[in-house]
């Protein structure tokens, strides 16, 4: 099961500090945290930052702070 993306982006940094790292602009990744992250760079990121696919916390503090983002 994939990780919802805000997790993943929110765990890089946010949606600038993503956007840094794949050199794109902010608004395609305000996308993906809607649509989800394109394969291509679902596969480079969990490559290049496994830390940030790791499993959720059971105790959903996680989950929370992302839901309020």
């Amino acid at each position: 099961m994939e990780l919802d993306p805000n997790i993943v982006i929110d765990r890089l940094g946010g949606t600038g500090a993503v956007a840094d790292i794949c050199d794109i602009k902010d608004p395609s990744v305000s996308g993906w945290r809607k649509h989800g992250i394109p394969k291509p760079w679902l596969r480079f990121l969990k490559v290049a930052f496994p830390d940030a696919f790791r499993p959720v916390e059971s105790s959903g503090n996680e989950i929370s702070e992302a839901a309020e983002k």
